[in-house]
């Protein structure tokens, strides 16, 4: 059993930074979100030759081999900093590859 209601309270800040992640990178071109953001997941195909050195920064998993598709989690932790910080990388990459 969770104490501290953070059994509720990591839904709240996760699900909206994960929400905020995918706002800032659909911006983007060549980045499709690939399925309803319902959670702290975001589920996204990038243009694939910026995908190495996104990984060399941050961890994250690719869902799907053949088309690509990349899982990106937030967490109870997540700050608005980050997320953006990850948007700002990601979209300097797509420009630069």
């Amino acid at each position: 059993r969770l104490s501290n209601n953070l059994g509720h309270d990591l839904p709240t800040h996760s699900d909206p930074m994960a929400q905020l992640l995918a706002k800032e990178v659909s911006k983007m071109p060549g980045v499709k979100i690939t399925r309803s953001v319902d959670a702290n997941a975001v589920f996204a195909i990038i243009p694939p030759n910026s995908i190495e050195a996104l990984r060399n920064k941050y961890r994250f998993y690719t869902w799907d081999e053949q088309t690509t598709e990349l899982r990106w989690m937030c967490s109870f932790d997540t700050t608005e900093d980050e997320v953006r910080d990850f948007a700002k990388t990601l979209a300097q990459l797509i420009e630069f590859c």
